[in-house]
Parts: C-alpha cells; structure tokens; sequence
C-alpha cells in the first residue's frame, strides 16, 4: 500500500449517495497491480438512484448478474463494460437500495509512468479525462467486480477537499426518460482532467 495513502472506512460510504458523489472529489483512487502502485485524484463524479431512476441499471430493483453487487452494502466495487471500456462504481446505498457513484475522471497522482505505458497520450490531459480512460490507465477491470473498496488491492484514500464543486445534468445517458436531466453530475470547476 502506498505508504501514506489509508483506505477510507465503511462509514465514509454510509451517507446518502448524493452526498457520498459530492465527498468522493478530491479522494484518491488507488490501485494496486503486479506493475506497480498508480492513483488519481478524483474529480468527477455522477451519482446513480436506482430504484426510481430511470438512468440507473438498478431501475425499479432490476436485480441481474450485472447489478448483483449494488443490492450490497455501501463501499463495494461496481464494474461493468460499456462500448468494451470498464467503468468503475462505487456502491452506496444500505442493502437492497440498490444505488452506485460512477468515477467519471481523475487527476494523475502516483505512478504516471504507468499509465502512460497503459494508455499513450499526445495530450497528457487527455489520459484520464473519461470514465473508460482512467480505469484503462490505472488498470482497473472487470476483475475488480464485487470487491471492497475498504482494502486493496483497488481502495480510495482521502485527499484534498475541493473549494468548490459544480453540478449539472450527467452525461450520455439520452434514452433515460426525465432522468437524463436530473443534476447528478458532480465535478470539481476548471480541472482540466474533468471529462466535458
């Protein structure tokens, strides 16, 4: 484990998912694989209501393989492949209310020499700006499904807290009925690691 970085515990995970979307920017994601130790900051977040959201994958408790996980409890790893990129979630929600976090970008932390093997960029901002990107760069895969963020070898740390934080509508999600507008997209304004 990275030496100064601790995983956050259980009741960091506890509150509500709106507020928890809110919390998990500025944190630290990390990662730990046979490579080497990487990490980012987190700075964009979208949250995900489940049962009466109709953007979620838990949609009216749609309880398959896939969403198996997020009828857990809060804390653990979500991930799923979209357009053959994995996205990471974090469970929230008590059991059985079925509700997740997507990590939408992070800023580059440690072992950037890493991610760069993963994931060549021209434009360093580009490496990950973008669900898909940061867990190609920081070598998060379906592999990490139905594990806890609590410990590693996948675990997020705390960071620095954000001055301010932006909120709109989230991204990519235009069959979704009125969900498509609701403002659970969370983001930390003017980094440039931020996805749009």
């Amino acid at each position: 484990m990275d030496w100064h970085l601790q995983s956050l515990d259980v009741d960091f995970y506890s509150q509500p998912t709106i507020d928890l979307a809110k919390s998990l920017l500025g944190c630290i994601l990390v990662k730990e694989t046979k490579d080497g130790i990487t990490s980012g900051f987190i700075v964009e977040t979208e949250a995900y209501l489940g049962e009466y959201d109709q953007a979620a994958h838990s949609y009216r408790n749609r309880r398959t393989k896939r969403t198996e996980i997020m009828f857990d409890q809060p804390g653990m790893v979500y991930t799923y492949t979209m357009h053959t990129h994995c996205l990471v979630n974090v469970v929230s929600g008590k059991v059985n209310q079925p509700e997740a976090v997507l990590i939408r970008a992070v800023e580059p932390y440690r072992g950037i020499h890493i991610m760069l093997q993963r994931r060549p960029v021209k434009k360093f901002q580009n490496l990950t700006s973008g669900p898909g990107k940061l867990t190609k760069a920081l070598g998060i895969t379906m592999e990490d499904y139905g594990q806890s963020f609590l410990e590693p070898p996948l675990y997020i740390a705390k960071g620095k807290k954000p001055g301010k934080i932006a909120q709109g509508k989230r991204i990519g999600i235009d069959n979704s009925g009125e969900a498509r507008d609701y403002p659970y997209r969370f983001w930390i304004p003017n980094n440039p690691f931020v996805s749009k």
